[in-house]
């Protein structure tokens, strides 16, 4: 167990709800104006983190120009009043590399790294790939293991070898299998920092050790997502009981359609200034999923505004 990791501050920097933020677009270009409005709605619920250009973020449409632009803007709205974690990942090392370069030039705190996608390496590849990352860049690293979209799963195994790189300093684990918190924690030690990747399993995932979640939920509720975190970093699990309860069917309603179509709807309805255009091939939710979403909100307590 690598004892240094106290050098590296960033690990534990990360926690609580960390907003893995839609991108606004109008008339097909990134608004930047409402991304702005919606970084500072997020930072006055009380957000603990930002993702910029995640999944959530429609980083696959995004050209690179268009991509770093969203980071900057990000990390400046920000102004260091929360982390700001960019997606850098990429199924090209060299590209990844760029990226995190990018995205330490551009201000992020640290970047949000899959493993290649479509390639399907094994996992001394998936070591070397990271190895490789953390060599050409200083800009911590936060794993992120989304098997179901990269077609890849970083075994606990390669994770436990990867966290002698002291940039390497948490994962966001959207695995969707709770034993792999214990697991990391037996391998990798307490001070990396697990992020759930699902919210509908945050409240059993903290429990187990973790100490936050990448949230599309928090685009919609900020405030609440952000409550609950704060309830399970105080040790209140009746209180961050309720709070799940009430944000569940949120939570589901999320994944009710494509994402981020049905967050992107609900933003559509709770903030005038959003514009609730998505990317090909990303369309509008089915109405279906609006009435979930709907439904979902008022469950929430969430209303127009």
């Amino acid at each position: 167990m690598p004892g240094a990791r106290a050098e590296v501050k960033e690990n534990l920097m990360f926690h609580g709800s960390i907003t893995a933020l839609v991108t606004p677009f109008r008339d097909g270009a990134f608004d930047e104006n409402a991304y702005r409005s919606l970084i500072d709605w997020q930072i006055d619920e009380g957000s603990h983190g930002l993702v910029p250009c995640g999944t959530t973020g429609e980083a696959a449409t995004l050209s690179f120009d268009e991509h770093f632009e969203v980071v900057r803007a990000c990390v400046e709205q920000a102004g260091k009043r929360v982390p700001v974690i960019a997606g850098c990942g990429s199924n090209d090392t060299q590209v990844a590399i760029r990226n995190l370069q990018e995205a330490k030039a551009a201000g992020a705190d640290a970047g949000l790294v899959v493993p290649p996608y479509y390639n399907r390496p094994n996992q001394d590849g998936i070591y070397k790939h990271f190895e490789a990352l953390v060599a050409a860049c200083e800009l911590p690293i936060v794993l992120y293991n989304v098997p179901t979209r990269t077609a890849s799963d970083i075994a606990v195994e390669t994770i436990g070898r990867l966290v002698k790189f002291p940039s390497i300093v948490g994962i966001k684990d959207a695995t969707g299998d709770l034993d792999r918190v214990t697991a990391h924690r037996l391998a990798c030690g307490d001070e990396f920092a697990q992020l759930s990747g699902n919210d509908n399993l945050a409240l059993g995932f903290n429990a187990m050790g973790g100490v936050g979640c990448v949230s599309v939920t928090a685009n919609v509720a900020p405030g609440p997502c952000a409550q609950f975190q704060n309830a399970c970093r105080a040790g209140q699990w009746d209180e961050a009981l309720k709070l799940h309860q009430r944000l569940w069917p949120l939570h589901k309603a999320m994944f009710a359609d494509a994402s981020p179509g049905p967050a992107k709807y609900a933003l559509s309805k709770l903030r005038k200034d959003f514009p609730g255009e998505l990317r090909l091939p990303m369309t509008w939710p089915s109405e279906a999923a609006q009435a979930e979403v709907d439904a979902a909100m008022t469950i929430a307590g969430i209303g127009e505004g």
